[in-house]
């Protein structure tokens, strides 16, 4: 039996709602863990400043800071463990996340970079964006206006003065 195009557009748009669906309930996992921690804590759920703390300071707040971080961490670790297919971002079903398109180096000094941003802006894309945001901070409401913009740049130059294909 041949699939006509009346049932590759049906396909499409239910792939679309369930993509659509999940970001959804993802934005809402976020959105609600934010509040926790600010609840519970008085905390904003900054993920660099979580980390950074995690890994370089001791204290009383370092044990909720390391569970924060495994938590991260756990998520995707048990996708692969239970080989569930959550929300697959590669190109094809059988890749887990996709080919590299570039190598190790470039990979670490890009997150050099970003490491680097992070402190330059007092924050990241979690804290500014979702916490900095909802408490309307004018600072994270400027940062996070900076990142969409660079994005939107990065985009636009990485697509159509470099040629490559998304």
């Amino acid at each position: 039996m041949v699939a006509t195009q009346d049932d590759r557009d049906t396909r499409t748009n239910h792939m679309d709602m369930m993509s659509s669906m999940k970001g959804l309930a993802g934005g809402v996992l976020i959105g609600l863990s934010a509040v926790m921690l600010m609840a519970f804590l008085g905390r904003i759920a900054g993920i660099s400043g979580i980390t950074r703390s995690a890994l370089l300071e001791s204290g009383p707040d370092r044990r909720w800071r390391i569970a924060f971080v495994l938590g991260l961490i756990s998520g995707p670790l048990l996708l692969v463990l239970f080989n569930l297919d959550w929300g697959n971002v590669a190109e094809g079903t059988d890749a887990l996340i996709g080919d590299p398109t570039s190598g190790v180096l470039s990979m670490m000094f890009a997150g050099l970079l970003v490491g680097m941003g992070t402190g330059i802006g007092g924050g990241c894309t979690s804290g500014h964006g979702v916490c900095g945001i909802a408490r309307l901070s004018p600072r994270s409401l400027v940062a996070t206006g900076v990142f969409v913009a660079i994005a939107m740049l990065t985009v636009f130059v990485t697509r159509h003065l470099l040629g490559e294909s998304p």
